[in-house]
């Protein structure tokens, strides 16, 4: 990658955790002769920031985010398809998708505003609801409502129905979202790069349901059965609509919709084995 002339700036809700880290990487920035801009967002949450500036609509050269995966996603998609890099530091509890660790900033920014570093392009799903396309880097997910009855959904591979499953709700899920909520059903974690989308769902009531590789040319079609209940839709964990009763929805693989910034040499396996040995201590 080019040396980078500006970049955007993104954090998760919390400026008390990462003001310091702020103000060190605009600091850094400045050094480099890098613009640092913030979202009008950022900039009620951390006031005046000498040395950055209000972002505008030109794209950034990159993407740079003090969170978790929620705001890792939120700016993969504010940049689908835009070419923009997004380089992520962990302040989540997990952070699969993080670049790098809090305390390995310093050297990795400097790195990263030089361009020093590999990228990884990710596919997305494209749910197709009531209200047009929806993108989701990591899930699309159907659930049932909190005061609603048991959801009973149906689900077909271009055409072909597979199955029908009273459950509370099912996840489709990329390889880069396999290790989220898919994982926390059972289903299979697909390493970074394999060609298929995973189907798998929550809390099966049918001892049959099983989770599902799906080739990624092929078209996933979720129909809610119930003649009464609706069922919302979610796209990484935020509600973007509902499947009524007796409706039928899309989902589709599409290929190289992100970039996601790592550290030259990374490998999917090594994260893997990083971000979850963690949890068995």
């Amino acid at each position: 990658m080019t040396p980078a002339r500006s970049i955007t700036v993104f954090s998760h809700g919390r400026p008390d955790d990462t003001e310091t880290a702020l103000r060190r990487i605009v600091d850094l920035a400045g050094e480099a002769g890098v613009e640092v801009r913030l979202p009008e967002a950022e900039a009620e949450k951390f006031g005046s920031i000498p040395g950055a500036t209000a972002d505008g609509p030109a794209l950034p050269d990159l993407a740079l985010v003090l969170g978790g995966d929620g705001t890792i996603l939120t700016a993969l998609r504010r940049y689908a398809g835009t070419g923009v890099p997004v380089f992520a530091i962990n302040f989540g509890a997990i952070g699969f998708l993080a670049t790098i660790e809090p305390w390995e900033l310093e050297e990795n920014v400097r790195s990263a505003l030089r361009g020093e570093f590999d990228v990884m392009e990710l596919p997305g799903l494209v749910a197709t609801t009531t209200g047009g396309e929806r993108l989701a880097v990591n899930d699309v997910s159907l659930h049932r409502r909190q005061d609603g009855r048991v959801a009973e959904l149906a689900y077909s591979v271009e055409g072909e129905e597979l199955g029908e499953v009273r459950c509370d709700g099912l996840v489709v899920s990329t390889p880069a979202g396999s290790t989220g909520y898919n994982l926390a059903n059972g289903g299979p974690v697909l390493a970074w790069g394999v060609e298929g989308f995973v189907v798998s769902f929550i809390a099966p009531h049918t001892l049959t349901a099983r989770a599902l590789v799906v080739a990624t040319s092929d078209t996933l079609s979720v129909t809610n059965r119930s003649q009464v209940e609706e069922v919302d839709v979610s796209t990484d964990a935020r509600v973007v609509g509902a499947l009524a009763p007796e409706a039928t929805m899309t989902i589709e693989f599409r290929q190289r919709q992100a970039l996601l910034a790592q550290t030259p040499g990374a490998t999917f396996y090594h994260r893997l084995r990083d971000k979850f040995g963690r949890l068995s201590y």
